[in-house]
């Protein structure tokens, strides 16, 4: 920000934060340690020989990376007996990485060059989770359904963090009367905290999250509800503390299951049924 420097006068006013952001950079600019943070976006912790593996390395080399990325923050370490597992440090560490990586083009020789490669990305297109939320064309099919029905809200402004303790009675109370497609009537959310986010879960929503079974942690500082720029689609889907719970009970439900080794995710004859009778999205759109 302007305003956090001085530039005039004479002598040094570099902005305070500029060794600490060269910093950040120079743990990215490296393909490997770049190759790790994207692999850890599945939200899980990994081995080292299983980080090794996927970035081509030798393990030697894969350890040093790693004790970078642990000194700089961006992973957390834990040791089980002899394997030493990581995971990515946190969800704004989450955030930086998809956020960075949806502002790479595929290069031209990236292509998929072979029919299990060319499906293994029409996996990750068609439904993937994204750290802890779920993205792709399954993503944004829930995003856009949850917004059609005035359970989520589209900002472009401060917004997208609605509270326990200032949603009111409504987002606690009993469940709206529901549509033909099953959703609560909709109503803007009169307490949110402010911040820009992208999106805003409605009082509404708050009700359908707790009609549907979906357990939504009230408590936490995190974003109810935040915009995530999806690298597939090129358009934003739902992340925050609703995404995650969302993604984690569409898992343990069975809506979904995951497939292959990558993030990708497959949406379940009973997640069809689910997703048809809550929000009324077409089983076609999900395949």
């Amino acid at each position: 920000m302007l305003g956090d420097v001085s530039i005039t006068g004479t002598g040094n006013h570099r902005d305070v934060r500029a060794p600490g952001l060269a910093a950040l950079a120079g743990l990215l600019a490296d393909e490997t340690r770049a190759a790790c943070l994207l692999a850890l976006l599945d939200g899980r912790a990994w081995t080292a020989g299983e980080l090794a593996r996927h970035a081509g390395v030798a393990p030697s080399t894969l350890s040093e990376h790693l004790g970078k990325l642990v000194a700089g923050g961006l992973l957390a370490e834990e040791r089980q007996g002899r394997h030493r597992y990581v995971r990515l440090a946190d969800t704004r560490v989450a955030q930086l990485v998809e956020d960075l990586a949806v502002q790479v083009a595929p290069h031209p020789a990236h292509r998929p060059r072979t029919l299990r490669a060319a499906s293994a990305g029409s996996a990750m297109a068609r439904g993937r989770t994204c750290y802890d939320h779920l993205a792709g064309r399954l993503g944004i099919a829930v995003t856009d359904a949850l917004t059609a029905h005035g359970l989520l809200s589209a900002v472009s402004g401060p917004g997208g963090r609605t509270d326990g303790a200032e949603a009111g009675p409504a987002a606690s109370g009993p469940a709206a009367p529901a549509s033909s497609a099953g959703l609560p009537t909709s109503s803007a959310s009169s307490g949110a905290r402010e911040r820009a986010t992208g999106f805003l879960l409605t009082e509404a929503g708050l009700r359908w999250f707790e009609g549907s079974g979906i357990a939504l942690d009230r408590a936490t500082r995190r974003p109810l509800a935040r915009a995530c720029l999806d690298w597939t689609e090129r358009r934003p889907h739902l992340a925050g503390a609703a995404g995650a719970a969302l993604c984690r009970h569409a898992l343990d439900a069975g809506w979904c299951v995951r497939i292959g080794t990558e993030r990708a995710v497959k949406v379940t004859a009973a997640g069809e049924q689910a997703l048809a009778e809550l929000l009324g999205i077409e089983a076609e759109t999900l395949r």
